[in-house]
Protein backbone atom coordinates (compact mmCIF):
# COMPACT_ATOMS: atom_id res chain seq x y z
CA UNK A 1 0.00 0.00 0.00
CA UNK A 2 2.60 2.35 0.79
CA UNK A 3 3.38 3.09 -2.98
CA UNK A 4 -0.22 3.01 -4.65
CA UNK A 5 -0.32 5.67 -1.29
CA UNK A 6 2.27 7.69 -3.00
CA UNK A 7 1.22 7.71 -6.37
CA UNK A 8 -2.80 8.94 -4.52
CA UNK A 9 -0.97 11.51 -2.97
CA UNK A 10 0.91 13.17 -5.78
CA UNK A 11 -2.23 12.77 -8.17
CA UNK A 12 -4.10 14.98 -4.99
CA UNK A 13 -2.11 17.29 -4.52
CA UNK A 14 -2.14 17.52 -9.03
CA UNK A 15 -6.06 17.83 -9.05
CA UNK A 16 -6.70 21.55 -9.80
CA UNK A 17 -9.50 21.77 -7.17
CA UNK A 18 -7.27 20.30 -4.29
CA UNK A 19 -4.62 22.66 -5.45
CA UNK A 20 -6.45 25.78 -5.05
CA UNK A 21 -7.54 24.71 -1.42
CA UNK A 22 -4.12 23.75 -0.29
CA UNK A 23 -2.67 26.89 -2.03
CA UNK A 24 -5.50 28.85 0.29
CA UNK A 25 -4.50 27.23 2.96
CA UNK A 26 -1.21 27.71 2.97
CA UNK A 27 -1.32 31.61 2.68
CA UNK A 28 -1.46 33.70 5.89
CA UNK A 29 -5.21 34.90 6.85
CA UNK A 30 -4.98 38.38 5.95
CA UNK A 31 -3.80 37.88 2.46
CA UNK A 32 -6.98 35.21 1.81
CA UNK A 33 -9.71 37.07 -0.49
CA UNK A 34 -12.00 36.86 2.15
CA UNK A 35 -9.82 38.32 4.78
CA UNK A 36 -10.88 35.46 7.07
CA UNK A 37 -9.01 34.07 9.76
CA UNK A 38 -10.71 30.90 8.79
CA UNK A 39 -10.91 28.92 5.38
CA UNK A 40 -14.07 27.38 4.71
CA UNK A 41 -14.70 24.36 2.30
CA UNK A 42 -18.01 22.69 1.34
CA UNK A 43 -17.05 19.23 0.04
CA UNK A 44 -18.73 15.90 0.26
CA UNK A 45 -18.29 13.87 3.54
CA UNK A 46 -16.44 11.08 0.98
CA UNK A 47 -13.62 14.25 -0.10
CA UNK A 48 -12.48 14.58 3.71
CA UNK A 49 -9.71 11.96 3.25
CA UNK A 50 -9.10 13.18 0.14
CA UNK A 51 -8.76 17.17 1.45
CA UNK A 52 -6.71 16.24 4.31
CA UNK A 53 -4.29 14.12 2.34
CA UNK A 54 -3.97 16.75 0.14
CA UNK A 55 -3.31 19.42 2.76
CA UNK A 56 -0.27 16.84 4.79
CA UNK A 57 1.38 15.84 1.25
CA UNK A 58 1.67 19.68 -0.22
CA UNK A 59 4.66 19.70 2.66
CA UNK A 60 6.05 16.12 3.93
CA UNK A 61 8.63 18.09 5.61
CA UNK A 62 7.02 20.60 7.66
CA UNK A 63 7.15 20.01 11.70
CA UNK A 64 3.54 20.97 11.80
CA UNK A 65 1.20 18.17 11.35
CA UNK A 66 -2.43 18.89 10.10
CA UNK A 67 -4.94 18.54 12.59
CA UNK A 68 -8.41 17.17 11.50
CA UNK A 69 -11.16 17.04 13.81
CA UNK A 70 -14.01 15.25 13.60
CA UNK A 71 -17.77 15.66 15.54
CA UNK A 72 -17.31 11.76 16.98
CA UNK A 73 -14.76 9.09 17.92
CA UNK A 74 -16.81 6.59 15.02
CA UNK A 75 -15.96 9.60 12.27
CA UNK A 76 -12.38 10.15 13.79
CA UNK A 77 -11.46 5.94 13.69
CA UNK A 78 -13.16 6.23 10.02
CA UNK A 79 -10.94 8.99 8.92
CA UNK A 80 -8.13 7.12 10.17
CA UNK A 81 -8.81 3.79 7.73
CA UNK A 82 -9.85 6.08 4.89
CA UNK A 83 -6.66 8.21 4.97
CA UNK A 84 -5.13 4.71 4.97
CA UNK A 85 -5.79 4.92 1.38
CA UNK A 86 -4.67 7.81 0.75
CA UNK A 87 -0.96 8.03 2.00
CA UNK A 88 1.21 6.00 4.46
CA UNK A 89 -0.62 4.74 7.28
CA UNK A 90 2.62 5.27 9.58
CA UNK A 91 1.91 8.92 9.23
CA UNK A 92 -1.81 8.64 10.50
CA UNK A 93 -2.06 8.62 14.20
CA UNK A 94 -5.55 8.91 16.01
CA UNK A 95 -5.79 11.01 18.96
CA UNK A 96 -8.80 9.74 21.27
CA UNK A 97 -10.69 11.50 23.71
CA UNK A 98 -11.48 10.06 27.13
CA UNK A 99 -14.31 7.48 27.47
CA UNK A 100 -15.51 9.12 30.30
CA UNK A 101 -16.51 12.63 31.48
CA UNK A 102 -13.78 14.95 32.76
CA UNK A 103 -15.32 15.31 36.42
CA UNK A 104 -16.72 11.86 36.47
CA UNK A 105 -15.20 9.69 39.15
CA UNK A 106 -13.86 7.22 36.59
CA UNK A 107 -10.43 7.03 35.77
CA UNK A 108 -10.54 6.71 31.92
CA UNK A 109 -9.20 3.15 30.36
CA UNK A 110 -5.24 2.90 30.42
CA UNK A 111 -5.18 1.85 26.78
CA UNK A 112 -7.01 5.03 26.25
CA UNK A 113 -4.48 6.91 27.71
CA UNK A 114 -1.54 4.73 26.36
CA UNK A 115 -2.49 5.80 23.18
CA UNK A 116 -2.81 9.36 23.86
CA UNK A 117 0.75 9.68 25.40
CA UNK A 118 1.99 7.26 22.47
CA UNK A 119 0.81 10.19 20.49
CA UNK A 120 2.11 13.35 22.19
CA UNK A 121 5.37 11.41 22.76
CA UNK A 122 5.71 10.91 18.88
CA UNK A 123 4.95 14.89 18.45
CA UNK A 124 7.52 15.73 21.23
CA UNK A 125 10.27 13.54 20.94
CA UNK A 126 9.94 11.45 17.89
CA UNK A 127 13.06 9.59 18.67
CA UNK A 128 11.86 7.32 20.81
CA UNK A 129 8.18 6.98 19.99
CA UNK A 130 6.89 3.76 17.73
CA UNK A 131 7.33 5.27 14.24
CA UNK A 132 10.61 7.21 15.08
CA UNK A 133 8.80 10.37 13.27
CA UNK A 134 6.39 12.83 13.86
CA UNK A 135 2.77 12.23 12.37
CA UNK A 136 1.75 14.18 9.50
CA UNK A 137 -1.97 14.18 10.27
CA UNK A 138 -3.53 13.80 14.08
CA UNK A 139 -7.15 13.23 13.99
CA UNK A 140 -8.88 13.69 16.80
CA UNK A 141 -12.74 13.87 17.99
CA UNK A 142 -13.89 17.37 18.94
CA UNK A 143 -14.21 16.03 22.84
CA UNK A 144 -10.32 15.72 22.55
CA UNK A 145 -9.78 19.09 21.62
CA UNK A 146 -11.95 20.85 24.28
CA UNK A 147 -10.98 18.76 27.11
CA UNK A 148 -8.03 20.62 29.27
CA UNK A 149 -5.30 17.98 29.82
CA UNK A 150 -2.18 18.16 31.78
CA UNK A 151 0.58 20.35 31.04
CA UNK A 152 3.96 18.56 29.38
CA UNK A 153 2.27 14.83 28.96
CA UNK A 154 4.29 14.45 25.55
CA UNK A 155 7.20 14.36 28.17
CA UNK A 156 6.64 11.97 30.12
CA UNK A 157 9.42 9.28 29.23
CA UNK A 158 7.96 5.96 28.72
CA UNK A 159 9.49 2.93 29.75
CA UNK A 160 11.85 1.85 26.57
CA UNK A 161 13.16 -1.51 26.07
CA UNK A 162 15.54 -2.59 23.52
CA UNK A 163 17.03 -5.70 22.82
CA UNK A 164 21.17 -5.50 24.01
CA UNK A 165 20.55 -2.81 25.76
CA UNK A 166 20.98 -2.77 29.73
CA UNK A 167 18.87 -1.56 32.68
CA UNK A 168 18.60 -2.29 36.66
CA UNK A 169 15.56 -4.42 37.74
CA UNK A 170 15.30 -2.17 40.62
CA UNK A 171 15.17 0.93 38.50
CA UNK A 172 12.68 -0.68 35.90
CA UNK A 173 10.41 -1.73 38.56
CA UNK A 174 10.48 1.71 40.12
CA UNK A 175 9.94 3.19 36.78
CA UNK A 176 6.90 0.92 35.86
CA UNK A 177 5.24 1.89 39.04
CA UNK A 178 5.82 5.57 38.66
CA UNK A 179 4.69 5.39 35.06
CA UNK A 180 0.77 3.75 36.68
CA UNK A 181 1.72 0.13 36.32
CA UNK A 182 0.27 -2.30 38.64
CA UNK A 183 2.57 -5.27 40.21
CA UNK A 184 0.51 -8.26 40.28
CA UNK A 185 1.25 -11.93 39.87
CA UNK A 186 0.05 -12.99 36.96
CA UNK A 187 0.10 -10.71 34.13
CA UNK A 188 -3.61 -10.27 32.28
CA UNK A 189 -4.52 -7.10 31.78
CA UNK A 190 -2.97 -4.21 30.14
CA UNK A 191 -1.06 -1.97 32.48
CA UNK A 192 0.09 -4.67 34.82
CA UNK A 193 3.68 -6.07 35.38
CA UNK A 194 4.97 -8.78 37.02
CA UNK A 195 8.60 -10.04 38.16
CA UNK A 196 10.03 -13.97 38.25
CA UNK A 197 13.38 -14.04 38.76
CA UNK A 198 15.51 -12.32 35.45
CA UNK A 199 12.39 -12.09 33.70
CA UNK A 200 9.73 -9.04 33.54
CA UNK A 201 6.18 -9.61 31.87
CA UNK A 202 4.60 -6.30 31.37
CA UNK A 203 1.41 -5.63 29.24
CA UNK A 204 2.11 -2.18 27.70
CA UNK A 205 -1.19 -0.04 27.31
CA UNK A 206 -0.80 0.20 23.19
CA UNK A 207 0.06 -3.32 22.84
CA UNK A 208 -2.16 -6.19 21.94
CA UNK A 209 -0.05 -8.76 23.41
CA UNK A 210 1.88 -8.41 26.98
CA UNK A 211 5.97 -8.71 26.68
CA UNK A 212 7.97 -10.93 28.45
CA UNK A 213 11.46 -8.99 28.93
CA UNK A 214 14.48 -12.20 29.99
CA UNK A 215 16.96 -10.58 31.62
CA UNK A 216 21.10 -11.54 31.71
CA UNK A 217 22.38 -9.93 34.57
CA UNK A 218 21.41 -5.64 33.59
CA UNK A 219 21.42 -6.58 30.18
CA UNK A 220 18.33 -7.21 28.20
CA UNK A 221 18.63 -10.42 26.29
CA UNK A 222 15.49 -11.08 24.91
CA UNK A 223 11.80 -10.23 24.49
CA UNK A 224 9.01 -12.05 23.13
CA UNK A 225 5.27 -11.46 22.84
CA UNK A 226 2.95 -14.08 24.93
CA UNK A 227 -0.81 -14.83 24.75
CA UNK A 228 -2.64 -13.87 28.15
CA UNK A 229 -4.34 -16.92 28.08
CA UNK A 230 -1.92 -19.75 28.01
CA UNK A 231 0.92 -17.95 28.09
CA UNK A 232 2.57 -19.53 24.83
CA UNK A 233 5.19 -17.39 23.29
CA UNK A 234 4.20 -15.56 20.12
CA UNK A 235 7.37 -14.67 18.83
CA UNK A 236 10.53 -12.43 19.48
CA UNK A 237 10.04 -8.72 19.05
CA UNK A 238 12.70 -6.00 19.58
CA UNK A 239 11.66 -3.88 21.94
CA UNK A 240 9.21 -2.97 24.47
CA UNK A 241 7.56 0.89 24.40
CA UNK A 242 5.81 1.26 27.63
CA UNK A 243 4.07 4.59 28.08
CA UNK A 244 2.09 5.68 31.15
CA UNK A 245 -1.04 4.07 32.41
CA UNK A 246 -2.36 7.30 33.70
CA UNK A 247 -2.58 11.23 32.95
CA UNK A 248 -2.03 12.10 36.18
CA UNK A 249 0.76 10.65 37.76
CA UNK A 250 1.00 10.70 41.39
CA UNK A 251 4.36 12.68 41.87
CA UNK A 252 5.62 14.33 45.48
CA UNK A 253 4.25 17.43 44.27
CA UNK A 254 0.62 15.92 43.37
CA UNK A 255 0.65 14.18 46.73
CA UNK A 256 1.56 17.22 48.44
CA UNK A 257 -1.40 19.51 46.86
CA UNK A 258 -3.60 16.28 47.55
CA UNK A 259 -2.52 16.45 51.56
CA UNK A 260 -3.43 19.97 51.44
CA UNK A 261 -7.11 19.62 50.02
CA UNK A 262 -7.66 17.18 52.10
CA UNK A 263 -7.55 19.24 55.36
CA UNK A 264 -9.28 21.97 53.29
CA UNK A 265 -12.24 19.89 51.62
CA UNK A 266 -13.53 17.31 54.22
CA UNK A 267 -15.81 16.28 52.15
CA UNK A 268 -13.13 14.91 49.19
CA UNK A 269 -10.98 13.61 52.57
CA UNK A 270 -10.89 9.96 51.65
CA UNK A 271 -10.05 10.36 47.80
CA UNK A 272 -7.15 12.84 48.49
CA UNK A 273 -5.72 11.21 51.62
CA UNK A 274 -4.81 7.74 49.60
CA UNK A 275 -3.47 10.14 46.45
CA UNK A 276 -1.38 11.91 48.98
CA UNK A 277 -0.15 8.70 50.56
CA UNK A 278 0.85 7.67 46.84
CA UNK A 279 -2.26 5.29 45.73
CA UNK A 280 -4.05 5.25 42.50
CA UNK A 281 -7.47 5.42 43.17
CA UNK A 282 -10.52 5.58 40.75
CA UNK A 283 -11.80 8.77 39.18
CA UNK A 284 -8.78 10.63 40.85
CA UNK A 285 -8.28 12.07 37.10
CA UNK A 286 -11.71 14.51 37.88
CA UNK A 287 -9.19 16.42 40.49
CA UNK A 288 -6.65 17.32 38.06
CA UNK A 289 -7.13 20.64 37.69
CA UNK A 290 -6.34 21.19 41.55
CA UNK A 291 -3.52 18.67 41.97
CA UNK A 292 -1.61 20.38 39.10
CA UNK A 293 -0.21 23.52 38.26
CA UNK A 294 -0.83 23.72 34.95
CA UNK A 295 -3.66 22.53 32.07
CA UNK A 296 -3.54 22.57 28.41
CA UNK A 297 -5.23 21.62 25.26
CA UNK A 298 -4.00 18.83 22.62
CA UNK A 299 -3.40 22.19 20.38
CA UNK A 300 -0.64 23.43 22.98
CA UNK A 301 0.80 19.75 22.15
CA UNK A 302 1.43 20.67 18.36
CA UNK A 303 4.73 21.42 17.12
CA UNK A 304 5.62 24.89 16.33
Amino acid sequence: MPALSGVLARLLTAAEPLRDVVAAAARPPGQRASHAAALDVSAPTTARALLVGALASDDPGAARPVLAVTATAREAEDLVVELGDVMDADDVALYPAWETLPHERLSPRSDTVGQRLAVLRRLAHPDDAPGRRRPRVVITPIRAVLQPQAAGLGDIAPVLLRVGSEVDLDDLVRALVDAGYHRVDLVERRGEFTVRGGLVDVFPPTADHPRRVELWGDEVAEIREFAVADQRSLGVVDEVFAPACRELLLTDEVRRRAATLAEQHPELAELLTKVAHGTAVEGMESLAPALLEQMELLVDELPV
